[in-house]
């Protein structure tokens, strides 16, 4: 029905005659002459319907937007002044000699080309919103991107494999997508938080380089960057060491981006969780961000201030400053209003508020600082923070303080926040560029103080550094597992560990995370079974397709490069999806809704 695209059409097809197919973006009349701007999915071609062609021009005078058609017509040269660089076939037009309308459209909702649609209605008319170019453009590199990854992995000997959809519930982190089971009453299936475990069956089935680019599904709170469903380039192999599965896949990623964007993404530092933490308040720091964190925790014991002696004397507490540089200046820094801004921005990360000293002249000394909280600090204290901060006449301090999570979380947000402000980058605090880090020496575990236990940072299966066996049960908290995470811009890319291959060691982690022997053999005896079997050392991890592409378009969410994605209510506005079904499908799965009004 056609011989080629309408987006590439160019010069190259100069005087031949060409039949294309797409729908109708815009129609103009210009006094006799009728423009049709004609859409498909690599781009636009304007064609000319001329009155000389009577019953053709009949036609063309009756399309509107969104019309499908198919024609048929001459590539000529536009006039010239009537060229358009910013398209392909900007220099050429298509003279129409036939015009096919192939189906009609009743009148759209909205505008395709309107830049202020509101979520909701994208997402309740999607079909037409992935007719939108912003949305062709980033499912087509969400395509390429995926090729990419294909490409890299065949050619260093992956395989791809398919793993079970449904399975066995088992603790991952979050809440499992249950699904009963018709003919086993009272029993259900899991859908995958991840394939975690059968790629690790397969390690020890053999196959030893294993890859899926597969679906996964979690049943939590949801974000920009979440999604109840996703999509996981899954990878795991064996025989080789943490540092060679960063550096493989490392370069399969810096691969991607300089063959999809041509962004070639440079060195990766490697940083500890520790530092990264300690520096600024993350497992994931966004290095375009030229803000860290300075430790004052110890300076802070003896001040009169008591929200600040109160945590640096608390266990587990922590007093930071976060200066701004030039954020006190008359003018140019930032204002009153910004501060309080920011302090009701803190307290969502748990902070009661945020104290700040403006250092309005240094060589004044105390008289030089803006803040009610200096005559609450000696003067050594004081000095020390300065001296510590580096501070310069014009900078602006702000502090947290609170137990160590509370301070990280909210101090880290705010780095984050005004990096990424108007203030921030007129400031020169954050650089336009793209910032890979690795993450590595992750804790083993993390203190629930709630249940009163330990658990996994990464996962049950993550493997200990090596000698550090042995304090998984006399010193859970010393353990530094083999523990990895990319990031890139301030984003988790990718993560994951070299694994356990040993039933001993993985007994061990049981036992400091309280999992009994029975628990264990519930919930994940068909992988210890399994380990016993001359399970090779392995390791690997898994990268977030939608995040990758969400990151390399610059979409604000990743509902944007997902084709059919959930509203952060987890509710599908297309297709109206969670929705109720009949009683006899309830009986059929024995299941019996406790509320009358869900089953009405």
């Amino acid at each position: 029905m056609r011989t080629t695209y309408c987006g590439l059409v160019s010069e190259a097809l100069m005087g031949q005659t060409v039949t294309l197919c797409g729908w109708v973006n815009r129609r103009r009349d210009h006094g006799g002459v009728i423009f049709v701007d004609l859409r498909d999915r690599e781009g636009y071609v304007q064609v000319v319907c001329d009155p000389d062609r009577p019953e053709m021009f009949a036609t063309a005078e009756d399309l509107r937007n969104e019309f499908c058609i198919q024609i048929k017509g001459l590539v000529r040269a536009r006039p010239a002044g009537t060229t358009n660089d910013t398209i392909q076939s900007g220099k050429i037009e298509i003279l129409c000699q036939e015009l096919t309308v192939l189906n009609p459209s009743v009148t759209p909702p909205f505008q395709l080309d309107d830049e202020n649609l509101s979520e909701t209605t994208r997402l309740t008319h999607r079909v037409l919103d992935l007719r939108r170019p912003y949305m062709q453009k980033n499912l087509m590199l969400r395509y390429r991107v995926a090729m990419e990854v294909r490409k890299f992995l065949d050619a260093k000997g992956f395989i791809d494999i398919e793993t079970p959809m449904l399975g066995k519930s088992t603790p991952e982190g979050a809440r499992d997508y249950l699904v009963p089971s018709r003919v086993h009453d009272g029993h259900f299936f899991a859908l995958p938080q991840s394939p975690q475990l059968f790629k690790q069956l397969l390690m020890v089935a053999g196959y030893d380089r294993y890859y899926q680019i597969t679906k996964c599904f979690r049943d939590e709170d949801l974000r920009a960057d979440r999604q109840p469903e996703f999509t996981q380039i899954d990878i795991e192999t064996s025989f080789l060491t943490e540092e060679d599965i960063r550096a493989m896949f490392q370069d399969m990623i810096v691969t991607v981006f300089k063959n999809t964007l041509g962004v070639d993404l440079g060195e990766f530092p490697v940083m500890t969780y520790q530092e990264a933490a300690r520096r600024f308040g993350s497992d994931k720091p966004d290095l375009r961000v030229n803000l860290e964190f300075t430790e004052l925790t110890d300076v802070m014991g003896d001040v009169d201030f008591k929200v600040f002696s109160a945590a640096a004397n608390a266990k587990g507490g922590r007093v930071v400053a976060l200066r701004v540089p030039g954020g006190a200046k008359e003018g140019t820094g930032l204002s009153r209003g910004e501060i309080d801004g920011y302090t009701e921005f803190v307290k969502i990360y748990g902070a009661k508020g945020l104290a700040y000293i403006k250092v309005n002249e240094l060589a004044k000394g105390r008289e030089g600082l803006q803040s009610p909280i200096v005559k609450n600090i000696h003067d050594k204290a004081l000095q020390e923070v300065l001296t510590r901060t580096g501070a310069q006449d014009g900078d602006l301090l702000f502090f947290g303080a609170d137990k160590e999570k509370v301070v990280n979380d909210a101090i880290g947000a705010l780095r984050i926040k005004i990096g990424h402000s108007e203030f921030g980058k007129k400031s020169g605090l954050f650089e336009s560029r793209w910032a890979p880090l690795w993450v590595v020496d992750f804790p083993m575990f993390e203190f629930d103080e709630e249940a009163q236990r330990y658990t996994a940072v990464h996962h049950p299966f993550t493997a200990p550094k090596d000698g550090h066996e042995d304090w998984m049960v006399t010193a859970p908290e010393k353990c530094i597992s083999k523990g990895y995470d990319m990031v890139l811009n301030g984003w988790e890319m990718g993560g994951g560990s070299v694994r356990i291959h040993r039933a001993d060691v993985q007994q061990k982690v049981f036992d400091a995370l309280k999992i009994s022997a029975e628990e264990a053999q519930q919930k994940f005896g068909f992988l210890l079974d399994a380990l016993q079997y001359g399970a090779p050392p392995h390791g690997g991890l898994a990268f977030g397709l939608d995040r990758i592409v969400t990151l390399m378009t610059g979409a604000e969410s990743i509902r944007d490069v997902i084709a059919f994605p959930k509203t952060q209510r987890a509710q599908d506005l297309l297709t109206q999806a969670p929705a109720p079904v009949d009683e006899k499908q309830l009986r059929e799965l024995h299941i019996r809704l406790r509320n009358s009004a869900a089953a009405a």
